[in-house]
């Protein structure tokens, strides 16, 4: 009897609880569940849409600045550059310059048939009429930053993408990529105006023995877990990726420490009286690089943290 129980609640639970296909490109609902702490405006595909406005203020955001806030939020495992014992660190098509962008994801795979047969079915019943390395070209909107993990292969095929490639790239986002992968015709993408990339290395091939596995989907670049919709920086110094929830705090914090210096310097020379406090003297100023509503959120963020101090964030053990 309590068999025949077991196998009546077994089959109510099959026919209840839906059955959630493999996808190739994640939908716009598993990338809101996926990325549930942005309360913002989203891009069609569900991916957070941090605005142009602060993409443009992280420009004096640096690195470390951004790294430092990220490990006190406890996200230790941000940035990465590949320059250790074990790589040879990214090769950059124009290190002069920066990058910064809201991340699209790509993950690439060594090419099994059944898995890449598995995938083109999936793809179809996605309406994707083929799955290769041009559907998160595709994908991209202007302000993206295409990221790829292509397990780190460089030759023989590991070439993501070409100058031709690489003009699409540069068309839908007026961005560039970042590669744990190689590409090919380096000397023609460097010529492109505009277009920028963090890779691996080069190498002659086409692209072969890989199959795009996912797009939009969590991704691993070195020491970092990319969700789509993260932020990037990228420099010469190495990439980092920010939650995009964290992105306007972590500008204010910054625009907030020459305030901070030249109040200090007002109260010292006698221009501001000693019981005037910092946020009474930021509520005078008429040129602040933030809105009012944006500061009254970071202090009472502030305020929050303070008054619900968390434990350190442990690492999970599996």
């Amino acid at each position: 009897m309590k068999k025949k129980i077991l196998l009546l609640l077994f089959a109510i639970m099959l026919v209840v609880i839906p059955v959630k296909a493999q996808l190739v490109k994640w939908s716009p609902e598993d990338v809101k569940l996926l990325t549930k702490q942005w309360k913002g405006e989203r891009l069609s595909d569900g991916r957070p849409k941090v605005s142009d406005a602060l993409l443009k203020r992280l420009e004096k955001v640096t690195i470390e600045d951004a790294f430092t806030f990220l490990e006190r939020k406890g996200y230790y495992c941000q940035f990465e550059n590949f320059s250790t014992l074990y790589g040879s660190g990214w090769l950059i098509v124009h290190p002069e310059k920066e990058m910064i962008g809201r991340v699209l994801t790509a993950q690439y795979m060594p090419m099994r048939f059944d898995f890449d047969d598995y995938l083109q079915e999936v793809g179809q019943k996605q309406n994707i009429a083929k799955v290769t390395n041009a559907l998160p070209v595709n994908s991209l909107s202007e302000g993206d930053v295409y990221v790829a993990d292509g397990y780190g292969k460089i030759a023989d095929g590991g070439t993501l993408i070409g100058d031709n490639v690489a003009k699409s790239i540069y068309s839908n986002s007026k961005n560039g990529v970042i590669f744990n992968g190689s590409v090919r015709s380096l000397e023609a993408i460097a010529e492109i105006d505009g277009f920028n990339g963090w890779i691996r290395g080069v190498d002659p091939s086409s692209i072969s023995r890989m199959v795009c596995s996912s797009v939009n989907a969590p991704i691993r670049i070195g020491r970092v877990t990319v969700l789509p919709g993260d932020v990037v920086i990228a420099r010469r110094s190495g990439v980092i990726f920010i939650p995009p929830h964290f992105v306007e705090e972590i500008i204010i914090s910054v625009e907030l420490g020459p305030l901070r210096r030249q109040f200090n310097e007002q109260k010292r020379a006698g221009t501001v009286k000693d019981n005037v406090e910092f946020r009474d003297w930021l509520n005078r100023q008429t040129n602040l690089p933030m809105t009012k509503a944006e500061l009254d959120t970071y202090f009472e963020q502030q305020a929050y943290e303070q008054a619900n101090p968390q434990p350190p964030r442990l690492q999970r053990q599996l």
